[in-house]
């Protein structure tokens, strides 16, 4: 048995507020914890767990300064933000970028699909591993937290 000439096939489309309220409610989790790292200054001690990896091996991971960047980047001080973490603002601002082309898809009823080349991935992680390499090295101190 068919279905009569003119009744659509498939589910009906998704409203607005549905597609959007996944990359919204990413965005409302995001902004609460940021707000929290805003009111709870990681400058000063006891307020967060050390890096393990910085206080057993003296060695600075790709994260650390990670929450002080977050911090800055909060109270609009990108310089700062910089500083404590270069690459958790690069992080930052690609994230923004990604969720913002998500959102604007979402709106249009167009799926998002994320594939990038493995090549990017493998330039994004030596980039990654050069950044922590050098901000371990002597002359990396300008990349220390």
């Amino acid at each position: 048995m068919g279905t009569p000439m003119g009744t659509p096939m498939g589910p009906a489309p998704a409203s607005p507020a549905r597609r959007l309220a996944t990359p919204l409610g990413l965005a409302a989790g995001l902004a609460a914890a940021f707000a929290y790292v805003a009111a709870v200054d990681p400058n000063e001690p006891g307020h967060y767990p050390a890096c393990p990896l910085l206080r057993y091996a003296g060695l600075y991971c790709p994260g650390c300064g990670g929450l002080r960047s977050a911090h800055a980047v909060a109270h609009g001080d990108l310089a700062a933000a910089f500083q404590a973490n270069a690459a958790a603002v690069l992080g930052y601002a690609f994230f923004a970028v990604v969720w913002t082309v998500w959102v604007v898809r979402a709106a249009r009823g167009r799926p998002m699909r994320v594939d990038p080349h493995p090549a990017w991935l493998w330039a994004a992680g030596a980039a990654l591993l050069v950044f922590t390499v050098v901000r371990n090295l002597p002359f990396g101190g300008w990349l220390h937290p």
